[in-house]
């Protein structure tokens, strides 16, 4: 008897750190949650609030979960009738997403990189930008042995490749493994359960169609009032898909070199160029696009402290695309080393800061809906703690 005693007062323990140790940002939206769960007014409204139903007690590890599977429609906000001005202040997405700039932190590998960069995101992108590609400009000289006599867009007589591709592949690699690192610890804290075929097919179609922006009936987001609307949506397909594609070129690219001893320049006709120019195009609309929305947007919907990084990120996805679609321009002209210059400093930048902001949510996002796919497929109510 003293026995059960003693470990009933030790997992009584144990529960209580867990609660203390929760941020005051995810004890709100536990708070929230307690009350959704008793209302289930938008329990059809997107993956969120079935998630939620699952559940008896949301710890820190059930938060962060349901923080980035939210896909912040904000469906949910226009039609609760707890909403601000109410007593209870129920504002589901305005809650999530402060937890979702926590795990940004929580989960980044090394954290203090992820501290500094929260606090600092667009100063330390700008900078990082600025830095590097002065940095590159100051090479020229050292690198362009062949500057005077011609290089007819070939970059390499500019900077080798084998220095680009050291410098851009470690630099690749490390971002690669942080995003790693920091998804591991995301994927052991939601003890996601046992991973079906059908569970990744599920998530692979959620997270491609970007199901989730369609808003709680599929007619879009409440971008800065009650009124749908799609365009949320197709940005973020623009900018989704551009960026695969500019990826394949690289890919498509590193084939040709690699394999087929075909080095750049390439046509304007060739694979590599008609799919970097398309991803380009995509990631110009796209980041745009979601920009003016970010600056319209309703301030209950967000988390205004994450503007700075939010629209960080988006000038920097423009900005690779702008200067890469003018160096494609300029490739045979006499400004394209200073281009190309500019062009690598911006991906540069990008590559050092993907594990630590919005790309690491898109990650964080897609594993938060295997989650949720392979929950479904449990039948019985479950209540996952963070320990």
């Amino acid at each position: 008897m003293t026995q059960e005693l003693k470990k009933l007062t030790e997992q009584a323990s144990r529960l209580g750190q867990g609660q203390i140790e929760m941020t005051a940002a995810e004890t709100e939206v536990s708070r929230i949650l307690q009350i959704c769960n008793a209302c289930r007014y938008c329990e059809g409204f997107c993956a969120v609030f079935p998630a939620m139903t699952r559940r008896l007690e949301f710890k820190s590890a059930d938060v962060n979960y349901l923080a980035n599977l939210c896909h912040q429609c904000s469906a949910c906000l226009y039609a609760c009738q707890y909403a601000p001005p109410h007593e209870f202040s129920v504002n589901v997405p305005q809650a999530l997403a402060k937890v979702r700039k926590e795990t940004y932190i929580h989960y980044a590998w090394p954290k203090p990189l992820g501290k500094l960069y929260q606090r600092n995101a667009a100063l330390i992108s700008l900078l990082s930008a600025i830095t590097i590609t002065l940095f590159l400009l100051g090479c020229l000289n050292f690198y362009s042995s062949n500057m005077g006599q011609g290089w007819a867009g070939n970059f390499y007589a500019i900077y080798p490749h084998n220095t680009l591709a050291l410098l851009f592949g470690a630099v690749f690699g490390y971002s690669i493994l942080a995003l790693f690192m920091g998804v591991k610890r995301f994927w052991k804290e939601a003890a996601p359960g046992l991973i079906s075929s059908g569970a990744i097919s599920e998530a692979a179609y959620d997270s491609l169609s970007l199901k989730y922006l369609g808003g709680g009936h599929g007619d879009g987001c409440n971008n800065e009032d009650d009124e749908f609307s799609l365009w949320r949506k197709y940005f973020h397909h623009f900018t989704f898909y551009g960026f695969m594609l500019c990826l394949g070129s690289t890919s498509v690219a590193t084939i040709y070199h690699y394999f087929f001893n075909l080095e750049a320049p390439y046509p304007l006709l060739s694979l590599p160029v008609i799919l970097g120019t398309l991803g380009g195009i995509g990631l110009i609309i796209g980041p745009i696009g979601l920009l003016v929305l970010n600056l319209k947007k309703n301030p209950l919907q967000a988390d205004v402290s994450q503007d700075a990084m939010s629209r960080a990120f988006i000038l920097l996805l423009a900005l690779i695309s702008i200067t890469g679609l003018g160096l494609l321009i300029e490739r045979d002209g006499e400004l394209m080393p200073i281009w190309l210059s500019i062009h690598l400093g911006f991906v540069m930048t990008f590559f050092l800061t993907m594990p630590y902001g919005k790309f690491a949510h898109g990650i964080y996002r897609v594993a938060a809906l295997l989650k949720n796919a392979i929950e479904k497929r449990h039948t019985s109510r479950i209540s996952v703690g963070s320990d």
